[in-house]
């Protein structure tokens, strides 16, 4: 998905990557190939997240590439008058913007998301502030909400997938002993790899080549504890 918490990403730390979940933007490298989320510095602009709908029809819109607020409306099961005023209050905040080449006449409005890489957010910058502070748990909650939900779904739908997806897919768990230091580092090699497979599945897609492709989500979490 296309948002992440930033510790240097999408984990449950001191720093946050929708929808299509990464982390805070930094200068490219030839190791992480793609664009970068873009960093939410403001909280008017965070908290456009703390509204769940909002979050959903984020996530779809990265997801899907475009679409109009009457077919969200009929994915997430709500009136499109009220699908059309959330749309719109993300496109205030700068997180989705027209998409008019997509429109077959001039009544339709399509929507994409603003930026390719999603968004991303570090919690030590909003933390300065009780509003902020809870602002920045609300997202986070949000997040973890929407990831576990849509984790669940595939659960109920793994037969209807057939041995061959059920089998690709994985779910794992790892506890190692680190620093703060290596811990942000473990993050950006874990977000410069999901990057490359990213850039490699739109390539292919750009080459026509063919081969049977599905929306996959990756979900990753990085956090200290002590048992």
């Amino acid at each position: 998905m296309p948002a992440s918490q930033d510790p240097g990403s999408d984990a449950p730390s001191p720093r946050h990557p929708a929808a299509p979940a990464a982390r805070a933007p930094e200068a490219a490298e030839p190791s992480h190939p793609g664009p970068r989320p873009e960093r939410i510095t403001e909280l008017a602009r965070l908290k456009a997240f703390t509204n769940p709908l909002r979050m959903r029809l984020y996530r779809l819109l990265y997801a899907e590439g475009a679409a109009t607020a009457s077919a969200l409306a009929e994915q997430v099961d709500e009136a499109p008058s009220l699908v059309s005023y959330h749309v719109r209050k993300l496109a205030e905040h700068g997180f989705v913007t027209e998409a008019p080449e997509r429109a077959r006449d001039g009544r339709e409005r399509w929507w994409r998301v603003a930026h390719e890489g999603g968004f991303g957010f570090r919690d030590s910058e909003f933390a300065g502030t009780p509003e902020g502070a809870a602002t920045s748990r609300a997202v986070v909650r949000a997040l973890v909400k929407t990831r576990f939900e849509q984790y669940t779904h595939y659960l109920s739908q793994v037969p209807a997938w057939g041995a061959r997806w059920s089998d690709a897919a994985m779910s794992s768990e790892w506890v190692v002993d680190l620093t703060a230091e290596e811990l942000a580092e473990l993050g950006r090699d874990f977000e410069a790899l999901a990057a490359r497979w990213r850039e490699r599945a739109k390539e292919a897609a750009r080459s026509g080549d063919g081969r049977e492709r599905e929306h996959v989500a990756l979900h990753l979490y990085s956090f200290p504890f002590r048992p």
